[in-house]
């Protein structure tokens, strides 16, 4: 008997414990819709990027694209099936791995920007390019590695000696530029206080304030 009522108590809680563990809230183990991209954003001490991020395609932003995105489109048809219909390219993606000097290390890269990284010379030369259209096709991934690659020490050093070769003079620091630009804004300020005489400013003060030995005004209407 003992072992007989052991059996039901048994399989009772084993069911309550499967129904415990379900839940009416949708879990994403169990969906299959796609979880919303996040819109990506840079850290506080990089510049921000100029053209902001993408609302479309937003993995672009997560990798060398160059440029790729989803195009949008009509199928027309002809014949029997004559019509219309909405349709969507999607780019051919594959990775590809390149490396990179001043930063020392492999990047991932996709294989439609490759090419046009062997004409500019390499992955830094790439980045470093001041085209609008290509600072437009880099996004905010490639943007980043543009800082990273340009405050690289290697960067640096070849900064340095490009500036030697040309004869230009060693950029100021900013502690530099600040004492430089308060000093600038201290001599325009005693400049413009300097352009009136004090003699002027005597006579204008004269005339405002009144006289003294003003006489009165005759109020004697008789």
């Amino acid at each position: 008997m003992l072992a007989g009522s052991a059996r039901p108590a048994a399989s009772l809680s084993s069911l309550s414990s499967a129904f415990h563990n379900l839940s009416l809230a949708s879990r994403r183990n169990f969906s299959t819709t796609l979880p919303s991209q996040r819109t990506r954003t840079l850290p506080d001490y990089i510049p921000p990027y100029p053209y902001g991020p993408r609302y479309t395609f937003k993995q672009a932003d997560s990798g060398l694209y160059g440029g790729a995105t989803i195009q949008f489109g009509n199928k027309i048809s002809k014949g029997r099936n004559e019509g219309k219909t909405r349709r969507i390219w999607k780019p051919n993606i594959r990775k590809e791995k390149l490396y990179s000097e001043a930063l020392e290390k492999w990047l991932d890269l996709k294989h439609r920007v490759l090419r046009t990284i062997k004409k500019e010379g390499g992955l830094d030369q790439y980045l470093l390019s001041d085209k609008p259209s290509r600072i437009k096709e880099l996004g905010i991934f490639g943007w980043g590695l543009r800082w990273k690659v340009m405050t690289s020490k290697a960067m640096r050093k070849r900064f340095e000696e490009e500036r030697k070769e040309l004869g230009l003079e060693k950029p100021a620091t900013f502690k530099e530029y600040l004492a430089r630009h308060t000093m600038e804004q201290q001599v325009q300020a005693a400049a413009e206080d300097a352009e009136q005489p004090p003699a002027e400013i005597k006579v204008t003060v004269a005339a405002d304030t009144p006289s003294e030995t003003a006489p009165a005004p005759n109020l004697n209407t008789a």
